[in-house]
């Protein structure tokens, strides 16, 4: 069982940046970041395999967010730039043994969860 402890979340003015971290206590192939607003599906934000090369990006985020992680520390990274006020939700910090490519964003795909952080835009 690995548990995932998501961290960073706060209240920004949009145009403003965020970093947000995800602490696994053990070793996951597949990490991904997910965000739900209220009354809106989950949706998938972007997602790394173990290296920290191989990476995966909703258009809605493309080029404004970066995943990353640090093997060393078991932690994976969402740095948030240029952000909107429909940037504002939930994000979970979610991880697999392993993910189909053609579902890198699909929450089904996932086997651990975090509880959450929350990000708030304002504009």
């Amino acid at each position: 069982e690995v548990q995932l402890m998501e961290s960073g979340g706060a209240s920004v003015q949009a145009g403003g940046s965020l970093r947000l971290s995800c602490l696994a206590s053990g070793y996951t192939r597949s990490t991904a970041w997910f965000r739900q607003a209220p009354g809106k599906e989950r949706e998938g934000v972007a997602q790394v395999n173990i290296g920290g090369a191989d990476t995966y990006y909703a258009d809605s985020v493309k080029g404004r967010f970066t995943i990353s992680l640090n093997d060393a520390e078991n932690t994976v990274y969402l740095q948030m730039n240029s952000l909107k006020p429909e940037d504002t939700a939930m994000y979970y910090c979610a991880a697999a043994p392993y993910v189909r490519r053609r579902n890198r964003l699909h929450a089904n795909e996932y086997k651990y969860w975090g509880q959450g952080t929350q990000v708030t835009v304002s504009s």
